[in-house]
């Protein structure tokens, strides 16, 4: 857990100085969110307007993942986080978790410009939007190291990752809108502890490669 917190602060501490990744993050949600706010008709159903939420939260998760090996890329340093004495399965867990603090502050911003701006924010809501957080910064950090040595990673990542974000819009959705929330928010815990556990298991295997 130590090599963990020390690789998440320098992730955070790398985003205080450069501020790249963040703001881009934020500014993409806000306009995605002031873009629907113009598109979506006035009569539009709260389905239409939770489903334009998570189809956010969701971009905005994958242009912060695109960023989540871009120091170690761009200096080489992923060679010298494989060699160090620890546990490689750390690396991921600690991109994942400053992945994950970029991502809530995000949607600290997101998710009450989403309520200005079209139905409201309830609790269900809240407690889905956590979840699934767990679940796209566990399998999309995964995801970002295999793609990171890739001539056309800006392309693969998607590919890779939104196919398996499908279940996170599904139960998102559900979980915001339906009568029996219990029942989606099972299969984000579901989906966040099977990805969690098969992404610490093979990530080893996928930076040594």
């Amino acid at each position: 857990m130590g090599d963990v917190g020390a690789l998440a602060r320098k992730d955070l501490v790398l985003e205080l100085r450069a501020r790249d990744t963040l703001p881009a993050m934020l500014l993409f949600v806000l306009s995605t969110l002031v873009v629907f706010h113009f598109v979506l008709p006035a009569d539009a159903s709260v389905l239409a307007a939770k489903g334009l939420l998570w189809l956010a939260i969701v971009f905005t998760a994958l242009l912060g993942l695109s960023r989540a090996f871009a120091a170690e890329r761009e200096e080489g340093l992923i060679d010298g986080l494989v060699l160090a004495p620890s546990d490689r399965s750390a690396i991921w867990l600690g991109k994942a978790a400053a992945m994950l603090a970029f991502l809530v502050l995000a949607e600290v911003v997101a998710l009450p410009t989403f309520a200005l701006f079209f139905s409201g924010i309830d609790a269900k809501t809240i407690a889905a939007v956590a979840l699934a957080d767990l679940g796209l910064c566990s399998v999309g950090t995964l995801l970002a190291a295999m793609t990171t040595a890739s001539r056309a990673r800006e392309l693969l990542l998607p590919l890779l990752f939104l196919p398996l974000a499908i279940p996170i819009v599904v139960g998102g959705v559900g979980a915001s809108v339906s009568g029996h929330p219990g029942r989606y928010a099972g299969l984000l815990a579901l989906y966040d502890g099977v990805f969690a556990l098969l992404a610490w298991a093979s990530f080893e295997y996928v930076v040594t490669e």
